[in-house]
């Protein structure tokens, strides 16, 4: 059988207490990735794991393990749950070789059940005999060989599904494979991705949206297409010639429940530029980049002393790394007047003294 349908079988996940389904749906291919059935952990939550007595992992499959789950907190990429070893009392077990709570075809496992007080893990141990043939972990071996599997990239694989990650919809022709970690297809060596210890972009986007970014000024995945919400004011709007006005603008993510924990998110970090223009018959240019408000997250601000009356307005363009959606805001009109001193914004009555 080759690698890639050793891998298939491997993902035929069937955990003995719970049959864990992916919700809300069908998904579209390259999107982020979809939901497992089950509870979210709370943000930030310290997931401590220890091995199951009697099926403690040799020391090269604990180390891998235990790279996997420093990989899967590092490169979360939001406030999803953290993982970590401890020898006293935790909230995971996981255990290396038989029993299993896994399929009779598969390789690894999980149980999220439990979610948010526990989860378990299984692993089948190095050299176990499937009818397909022989189970090799590359760490296991002295000498490295094609068609084993890289255990902290299985590893990862789990630990994803225990965040609360489904199996990535890739495109058809699986170009966009190493978007994602947590896939059905886990590939062996030699082949392209069998050896990633980070999440991807559309592992993040998942993990993001159910947990939110871990601050403000955080690039979203750029698995992602978040709609953004831009508004500006002027703290005075009519000037006399020398005076000034300060511009603020405020940059958040929309509120649609679509966004689910990223909604209505401040977005700080970002470049906002403020442009102007004469009349609406007229071009827009470049005022300047607003600078960011340190107290107040994803507001800017700008402050400026026109000679003349202009439209104003705030314009929000992403990078191609950052999973946000461009904005523009509405526009303001700064009448600027050229009498001097006391500068009535009306005629005064006849009569009237100023």
């Amino acid at each position: 059988m080759t690698s890639s349908l050793i891998a298939r079988v491997r993902n035929s996940i069937a955990v003995g207490l719970a049959a864990l389904a992916i919700s809300a749906g069908s998904v579209s291919a390259h999107g982020p990735d979809p939901l497992l059935g089950g509870a979210k952990w709370a943000q930030d939550q310290a997931l401590l794991y220890q091995w199951r007595a009697g099926q403690v992992p040799p020391t090269w499959m604990a180390a891998a393990i235990d790279r996997a789950a420093a990989d899967a907190s590092a490169t979360r990429a939001s406030r999803a749950a953290t993982f970590s070893r401890v020898a006293a009392t935790s909230v995971g077990l996981i255990a290396y070789g038989q029993p299993t709570g896994c399929s009779s075809a598969g390789i690894a496992c999980f149980d999220r059940s439990g979610a948010p007080k526990s989860f378990k893990m299984w692993f089948r141990a190095h050299g176990y005999v499937f009818d397909w043939g022989t189970l090799r972990w590359c760490e296991g071996l002295t000498v490295i060989a094609n068609g084993c599997f890289d255990a902290e990239t299985v590893a990862l694989d789990e630990f994803g599904h225990v965040e609360i990650l489904g199996h990535h919809a890739n495109f058809s022709n699986n170009s966009d494979y190493l978007d994602a970690v947590v896939q059905t297809v886990s590939r062996s060596r030699p082949s392209t991705g069998w050896q990633v210890h980070a999440f991807g972009p559309c592992d993040t986007a998942r993990l993001q949206l159910e947990y939110d970014r871990r601050t403000f000024s955080d690039l979203f995945s750029r698995c992602l297409a978040i709609p953004t919400t831009l508004t500006v004011s002027a703290s005075s709007t009519y000037l006399s010639v020398g005076s000034s006005t300060t511009f603020t603008a405020s940059l958040r993510t929309t509120s649609s429940s679509a966004n689910r924990a990223l909604a209505n998110d401040p977005i700080s970090g970002r470049v906002i530029t403020l442009q102007r223009r004469t009349s609406s018959m007229q071009a827009w240019s470049s005022a300047g980049t607003m600078a960011a408000n340190s107290s107040v997250a994803g507001t800017y601000t700008m402050t400026v002393a026109p000679s003349a009356t202009y439209e104003w307005r705030a314009i929000f363009t992403p990078s191609t790394s950052d999973g946000v959606l461009a904005a523009t805001s509405a526009i303001v009109k700064v009448t600027v007047s050229s009498c001097p001193g006391f500068c009535p914004t009306a005629a005064l009555p006849i009569g009237s003294a100023p």
